[in-house]
């Protein structure tokens, strides 16, 4: 029998670790879950598992389908096709309150005209299947929530009286004390300003370590996606198109439009001719093979790209020209633009432990080069 995650022996908080009901099983499992809006498709034939114990991250652009997923997890819409389950078990038709999932919502969604205790209990008290009635096991358990994000002392507060960090914070223990099997969260930092972004950052994956359970997180954002998830898994178009480390996902995007969401990828189009690629913007190396005549994208990192005088182009070395337009100072980083005679904006990020960019001028011409084994080939045109 599943052990609760909130007891207080001894007066000390001990949070059991969740496992799920058979060693191995994925505790959410999407199969050929599609949903439609009259003629356009949100979600298309999707593929997807959520491991058990986990921090799963999904990056997706505005359009992407990932509210709508998310509804579709929680059970505030059904699938037109396809089945979802959690621990092996159908959730169709069944109502998000007898689903056993969590949920964050980006705007918190607390009641203000209650305490924070108040909030956080409200679930327990409520709910139509397993409501708790004993006062002494609410308050233990309300207590318990509080103290394991860091909240102890706040519950008698009312919600307008704690910062947007902490209502954060409130949303999230709210969710944790009904048990739940997996936590969506639902661009959970979008409301936060940057520095308690970051804060939030390490908080979120520290409860979810301790707690054992399955965070699914979703964003817009490329660094907070790579940053949270153990996985990292890429919506586009309603599919999932990448489902990676974080690191892998990074550093080797399966696809134009993985590298595309990541912002991290300039990418170029063209057509091959004899193992190279002819594109608006100037011939480049291909590091692999492809046929003469088809179209390809060759994608190559921002801080992969080296600048110098059209004068000084290593020997030996295709480099595209490309116009100085500006530059963006970021702290430890740098990232200049630059532009193309056909218009293609080429980006280049410097670290400024390891500084190799001459100094630059706007207007004047450049030589962008790399090492062609230092950049991917997609085969397909532009989509």
């Amino acid at each position: 029998m599943q052990k609760s995650l909130f007891v207080l022996p001894d007066s000390e908080i001990t949070v059991c670790m969740q496992k799920s009901i058979k060693e191995g099983v994925p505790v959410l499992t999407l199969n050929q879950v599609t949903r439609r809006y009259g003629h356009t498709t949100a979600i298309d034939a999707l593929d997807f598992v959520v491991p058990d114990d986990t921090y799963i991250s999904l990056l997706g652009a505005s359009g992407s389908g990932k509210t709508t997923l998310l509804r579709l997890i929680a059970g505030f819409e059904e699938p037109d096709a396809g089945t979802i389950l959690l621990d092996e078990h159908h959730l169709d038709g069944r109502p998000p309150h007898q689903r056993g999932i969590g949920f964050v919502f980006q705007n918190f969604a607390l009641f203000p005209h209650l305490t924070v205790e108040q909030n956080v209990a409200y679930g327990l008290k409520y709910r139509q299947t397993g409501a708790v009635s004993d006062p002494k096991e609410i308050r233990d358990r309300t207590a318990t929530a509080l103290s394991l994000v860091g909240l102890d002392g706040l519950g008698h507060r009312g919600v307008a009286e704690i910062s947007g960090g902490q209502r954060q914070r409130v949303a999230l223990a709210r969710t944790l004390v009904t048990e739940p099997r997996i936590v969506l969260l639902d661009e959970p930092l979008g409301a936060l300003d940057a520095n308690l972004r970051g804060r939030m950052c390490d908080e979120l994956r520290a409860i979810r370590e301790r707690l054992k359970v399955s965070f699914l997180h979703v964003t817009g954002s490329e660094t907070e996606a790579l940053t949270m998830g153990d996985k990292v898994a890429v919506l586009s178009q309603g599919k999932i198109i990448q489902s990676a480390s974080a690191r892998t996902l990074f550093e080797r995007p399966a696809n134009a439009a993985a590298a595309r969401h990541l912002n991290a990828w300039n990418l170029l189009s063209g057509k091959v001719e004899q193992d190279m690629l002819k594109t608006p913007a100037g011939t480049v190396p291909m590091p692999s093979a492809l046929r003469d005549g088809v179209s390809a994208q060759i994608a190559i990192r921002f801080d992969q790209i080296d600048v110098s005088p059209l004068s000084e182009v290593p020997a030996g070395q295709h480099h595209i020209s490309a116009r100085y337009l500006t530059g963006e100072f970021n702290g430890p980083t740098a990232l200049s633009f630059f532009r193309t005679a056909d218009g293609t904006l080429l980006q280049v990020v410097e670290h400024f432990s390891d500084a190799r960019l001459p100094s630059l001028i706007e207007g004047q011409t450049y030589a962008l080069h790399y090492e062609p084994n230092a950049a991917l080939v997609f085969e397909g045109a532009a989509q």
